[in-house]
């Protein structure tokens, strides 16, 4: 018996100065994946590199300088900015309140939530090209159902408009993430007490009541959740610019990630484009703990 509780006896911390080493092969692919491009970033932005040849020079902030008096750094913060505002009202509204209607006892609500959830599965590149052709003037989807109301569809062209570019690629990222927003809502609300829900009705509480003082704040976590990943997704929009509008027309769809990409591999000034992605980044990262600290605060208010 003695033998056998030998045998059993846990034995994990034999070698406790040793337990160190397991943490080296994820530190070593971070340092090289993350930490070592990161500071590289930080070096290139203060030269004139121009991503081929490494013969470049120091110029100091020369670089930030050229782009806050051009107005490509400003121009591309405001319209990333209004790119995130409508992914987050649109995308976590849209989600919130599929997530309402199908938390309710209904034929075939697995059905409908796995059409909802369609959209996610795509690839954002398809996504992108079946867009572009719905917004696609004259022969477009849309266009072609204006016609057919007997209206002129060859005047619509929302992607070529200035105006309405930015907002029309807009919608296009909330049809793609709206589903996976309400899955997460869901997922949130299945775990409401229901004994909650009983006793509001008891008490009288209208639905909306029942919505505003029970179900919301016992999933706030739920809905920070969702606007820090919807945020995030905002602020490093790149794809459907690139394959919808190239930035245009003129700079009004250029967002941050997209004038970073067209600085970098078609104007080839990679110092430049690494000085504003340190400024990017740093935008991001102020904003990111900005809305941490207002969702946090609004969960313990709720």
């Amino acid at each position: 018996m003695n033998n056998i509780k030998k045998i059993n006896k846990p034995n994990a911390l034999v070698f406790p100065d040793k337990m160190f080493l397991f943490i080296i092969p994820a530190l070593l692919l971070f340092s090289i994946f993350w930490v070592f491009p990161v500071l590289q970033l930080f070096y290139y932005s203060v030269t004139n590199f121009n991503g081929i040849n490494y013969n470049y020079n120091f110029v100091g902030f020369k670089n930030f300088i050229t782009l806050f008096k051009e107005g490509t750094m400003l121009n591309s913060i405001k319209n990333t900015l209004i790119y995130a505002v409508i992914i987050v009202l649109g995308t976590n509204l849209v989600g919130l309140s599929l997530a309402m209607a199908l938390n309710v006892k209904i034929f075939g609500k697995s059905l409908f939530r796995t059409c909802c959830y369609i959209p996610a599965l795509f690839s954002p590149i398809v996504v992108g090209f079946i867009w572009s052709y719905v917004y696609m003037p004259d022969s477009g989807m849309i266009a072609s159902l204006i016609d057919l109301i007997g209206l002129n569809g060859s005047k619509f062209n929302i992607i070529g408009n200035y105006k309405t570019a930015l907002y029309a690629i807009s919608l296009v990222d909330i049809w793609k993430g709206f589903g996976t927003t309400m899955i997460i809502y869901l997922a949130g609300l299945q775990n409401v007490d229901e004994s909650l829900i009983e006793a509001g009705k008891i008490d009288g509480c209208t639905e909306w009541q029942l919505i505003r003082k029970i179900k919301l704040p016992l999933i706030s976590s739920t809905i920070t959740i969702n606007v820090i990943l919807n945020v995030i997704s905002g602020l490093k929009a790149f794809d459907y610019v690139f394959i919808m509008t190239n930035g245009g027309p003129g700079k009004s769809t250029n967002t941050l990630m997209y004038t970073i990409y067209k600085i970098a591999f078609t104007d080839q000034m990679m110092g430049k484009a690494s000085a504003f992605s340190v400024v990017s980044f740093m935008v991001i990262i102020l904003i990111t703990i900005v809305m941490l600290i207002f969702m946090n605060k609004r969960e313990v208010e709720l």
